[in-house]
């Protein structure tokens, strides 16, 4: 079954809140940059976190328009992952010109260390364990709820 517009949506939203919240929680603490109290960089690493959380809305709507002329009407597996890039590259360059100025700047190495670990977090999970306790989630097009 092909993931439906709005099940590939469900789904980035929920793994960025449960696997994307966690492994950013851990990781945070480990990530390089100037001394500052870790609730304010627990704060900021959040903030990024929903920064790409609102892009990939716009990404999927991107995504599924390209995807309209593929055969299947979906993308290798391996694209899913692949796709941090230019995601990744647009909040980075988003974050450096200061178009959203409600997160503070953060090293270019924490913030690329941090996207990554939590892309590919995610996208193991949605790729294996997901599809354990969500048995259906597959069949119903992808949506979580």
């Amino acid at each position: 079954m092909v993931p439906t517009l709005s099940g590939r949506i469900q789904t980035r939203l929920f793994l960025l809140a449960t696997v994307g919240v966690i492994v950013t929680l851990l990781i945070v603490p480990l990530l390089p940059g100037p001394a500052r109290p870790l609730g304010g960089r627990y704060v900021n690493a959040l903030l990024i976190l929903l920064a790409v959380a609102v892009l990939g809305v716009v990404w999927e709507l991107i995504y599924h328009f390209l995807m309209q002329f593929r055969w299947e009407k979906d993308w290798p597996t391996l694209f899913g992952l692949l796709t941090l890039v230019p995601e990744g590259l647009l909040l980075y360059f988003l974050l450096r010109s200061g178009a959203v100025d409600f997160i503070d700047p953060v090293p270019s190495a924490a913030f690329w260390m941090h996207f990554t670990v939590v892309w590919i977090c995610v996208w193991l999970v949605a790729n294996g364990p997901m599809r354990v306790p969500f048995i259906r989630w597959r069949f119903r097009g992808g949506r979580v709820l």
